[in-house]
């Protein structure tokens, strides 16, 4: 069964948040007819080159993929129903901002057959959600994860730590209050400085004060294990949490290897080919990624990978999960590993390759190593 997962980009947002470097943009005016068109004509593509794939998983990702209009998500839904057989378990995930849950709309989402969804909330704290530039408020997040819990089976959302001016005690009192929502699914992430954000650029005129240090942010990642673990929500990935059986499955597929279609400007993809595996990627321009599906051409490139590209990438997302990565066919393209395995920060079997506790907080610095 040559099972795959499907990824929808969808671009746009309400504000660019200043932390964020994903492809995500704030328009006046969206003609979601147009796009509607644009997604399941290039669905009718994918369909006639993999004709047997059977979809095990859809997610909508942005952007804010909750502004879409129900009858978009439906219509999407319906398009790759009718292209692909979905497997018995299918995954539809849907990400959403607290500012754009409506119980109607998520109503209508259930309808539609999303049965997750993803909520940004990022933040349990007003002054910090300002300082992310969040339209919502604590209040609102937690409003929007009750109207999620109604009205899906699977709910997980985000957060963010290691915040301007946030102590160890604050962080704790905060995932407490998170863990005590009941959620089934966590992803919490350290703050970090990307290039070309706006934090990035304030970071860099040292306009950015009151970051963690590497001490206090390590004891943070301690400290989120631990509790995660202890409410029964333990990391099955670095800054992923979930109780049994409610991990990701879509996300499994990137950090395992396996194949997906990305669709949507700037959506990634990684699929079979006869000769190996081929890494597609999407125009990033959403008018111009619209314009060239019209026209049916211009609207992607495709690269054969190397078999030491597949393995590195299967190294660095594997690395990711708390079970490791599986060696077979990866020990030509490993750097010595006894050097890290000596400071027990990994762990070498005969089949598989697994960070420690010790070395999950350092998951860089190993992979520099290992990749060298």
């Amino acid at each position: 069964m040559n099972r795959v997962g499907l990824y929808i980009h969808w671009p746009f947002c309400q504000a660019k948040c200043p932390y964020c470097d994903f492809n995500s943009h704030v328009v006046s005016g969206i003609d979601q007819a147009r796009w509607r068109a644009a997604f399941a004509r290039e669905i009718a593509r994918y369909r006639d080159e993999m004709p047997d794939a059977v979809i095990g998983s859809i997610f909508f990702g942005g952007g804010t993929p909750s502004l879409m209009e129900v009858e978009t998500v439906a219509s999407i839904i319906d398009a790759t129903q009718k292209a692909w057989r979905f497997a018995n378990d299918v995954e539809i995930t849907l990400e959403a901002n607290p500012t754009s849950v409506e119980a109607e709309r998520f109503r209508g989402y259930r309808t539609a057959g999303v049965n997750r969804i993803s909520i940004g909330i990022q933040a349990l704290n007003d002054p910090d959600l300002r300082k992310l530039g969040r339209l919502h408020s604590v209040s609102e997040a937690e409003a929007a994860f009750t109207v999620a819990r109604e009205n899906f089976p699977r709910v997980s959302f985000d957060l963010i730590y290691a915040r301007q001016d946030q102590s160890l005690a604050a962080w704790e009192a905060e995932l407490g209050r998170a863990l005590g929502l009941a959620a089934d699914h966590l992803s919490l992430y350290q703050l970090t400085i990307e290039p070309g954000t706006a934090f990035g650029d304030r970071f860099d005129r040292g306009k950015l004060p009151g970051l963690p240090d590497e001490d206090l942010a390590a004891d943070m990642f301690e400290l989120t294990q631990d509790m995660t673990a202890g409410a029964g929500l333990p990391a099955y990935e670095v800054s992923n949490h979930a109780a049994l059986d409610a991990e990701s499955r879509h996300n499994m597929i990137y950090w395992t290897g396996g194949e997906y279609i990305g669709i949507g400007p700037g959506a990634h993809g990684r699929l079979s080919a006869p000769l190996g595996r081929i890494a597609t990627e999407a125009l990033m321009a959403p008018g111009g990624w619209l314009n060239a599906v019209e026209r049916g051409k211009g609207y992607e490139t495709r690269t054969e990978l190397s078999a030491r590209e597949i393995a590195e990438e299967r190294i660095m997302m594997g690395l990711r999960l708390r079970s490791g990565v599986d060696l077979a066919g990866l020990d030509a393209s490993l750097g010595d590993t006894r050097n890290l395995e000596e400071l027990g920060l990994l762990v070498r079997t005969a089949d598989r390759l697994v960070l420690t506790p010790a070395g999950r907080p350092l998951l860089n610095a190993v992979l520099r190593e290992l990749l060298a």
